[in-house]
């Protein structure tokens, strides 16, 4: 096992298309690391400059504490897992699992302890004999994770393993990776773009955008504690909802308002910011139906509250989610911010009078209806502000149960 480390990393092709720009990361030994983004954003040109894969423009890598830039793949001592499995299909598993080692000139028999091993722990020794042909894509998965783990690598670099895969087997996958990664303890860079698979993997996140690094963080921290627009919108399932806010004066404090929501707020660090529009951000899980919240007060002008008519309500059993939209003046239409939003959203169209369809998440016992005009019940502690121009957090609210 080893550390990895990128030292000012940038890949461009051809005179002026720049896929990574100026990385700089350190990787601890032993650490799970995935590196996500949309497509494009150059997470996967990064994992293959380390690979070797890719000729590295600018900067320095590092496998420990040798600098690699100049060696070719095979003297990197990394394994490398890809989306297509890459199996030959001509030799069974065993042999499958096994040909790197036979490359190595390794004894025979120590090369069938190694690969039994193996397979015992990705539970497909009934399998070594068998063709890729005659495998499912989960079981071709893990005989391409057998054929990294034998090698016993210094790090394993993992490029969009599980997104051949249906979504049952993806988070069976998911849990299999994360218990091997457990019991062996390689370092691992994961590379994909489900935030899903970011945030129930990783030790540490990367979240990149235009082949720039917009943040690092843990899991939940990240949740939390987003430091710009992008991040905020990337991370969580539904997506972070946006507002238009301005901040008005009121009773010696300062109020984020938007359309007739007034949200009182107590932040020094806002005063700069005082008649200025800001970005609002409000998850759906911190938006209930205000007629299940007893201190809120009745009425559309009450603060903390939005007034919304829903459009489509999904009924998840444990919960709802609620569809709406506010109109375009309120809301903050942002083209770094990608809207995930369920399935169920897709039959609801924008007019000329209102913005992105927003969702909330509310308790399975809320009456609400579509059509029927409701209150949203805003948890003032839980919102984010960031700064209209540059899209960089203002008010990061403080983790939960702090």
């Amino acid at each position: 096992m080893a550390e990895v480390t990128l030292e000012g990393v940038s890949k461009v092709y051809g005179e002026d298309v720049v896929a990574v720009r100026d990385i700089s990361l350190d990787i601890r030994d032993g650490e799970f690391v995935v590196l996500v983004g949309p497509s494009g954003c150059g997470k996967s040109t990064v994992l293959r400059m380390i690979a070797g894969l890719e000729e590295i423009t600018s900067g320095k890598v590092f496998i420990g504490n040798e600098v690699v830039n100049d060696l070719p793949p095979r003297d990197r001592d990394v394994a490398m897992v890809f989306q297509n499995y890459a199996l030959y299909p001509h030799m069974t598993v065993r042999e499958n699992m096994g040909f790197a080692l036979k490359l190595r000139k390794m004894d025979r028999a120590e090369i069938a302890r190694k690969v039994e091993e193996v397979a015992r722990i990705l539970s497909i020794e009934s399998f070594l004999d068998r063709k890729p042909r005659a495998l499912s894509g989960g079981q071709r998965q893990r005989v391409a994770l057998g054929r990294a783990i034998v090698r016993e690598p210094q790090a394993f670099l993992m490029d969009e393993p599980l997104s051949n895969l249906d979504a049952k087997l993806r988070v069976q996958m998911r849990t299999e990776i994360s218990k091997l990664h457990n019991r062996i303890g390689t370092t691992t860079i994961y590379v994909t773009h489900d935030q899903t698979e970011a945030m129930t993997m990783a030790d540490r996140i990367v979240i990149l955008k235009d082949g720039v690094v917009q943040q690092v963080a843990r899991p939940q921290e990240m949740y939390e504690q987003p430091a710009t627009v992008f991040v905020a919108g990337f991370i969580g399932s539904p997506a972070m909802n946006f507002m238009r806010a301005r901040l008005e004066p009121a009773n010696g404090g300062l109020n984020a308002a938007f359309g007739r929501t007034r949200i009182p707020l107590s932040y020094e660090e806002l005063e700069s910011y005082a008649g200025k529009e800001l970005v609002l951000g409000i998850r759906p899980e911190h938006m209930e139906d205000a007629g299940l919240v007893g201190d809120v007060a009745a009425g559309a002008d009450a603060p903390n509250t939005i007034e919304i008519e829903p459009q489509i309500i999904e009924s998840m059993g444990s919960e709802k989610y609620v569809y709406f939209e506010l109109p375009k003046s309120q809301t903050a239409h942002l083209d770094s911010v990608e809207k995930t939003t369920g399935e169920g959203a897709e039959g609801a169209r924008a007019t000329d009078d209102f913005g992105d369809m927003m969702v909330a998440r509310v308790s399975a016992e809320s009456a609400v209806r579509r059509g029927e005009a409701m209150l949203l019940a805003v948890d003032p502690s839980r919102i984010h502000l960031f700064d209209a121009g540059t899209g960089e957090a203002i008010i990061k609210p403080s983790p939960a149960g702090s």
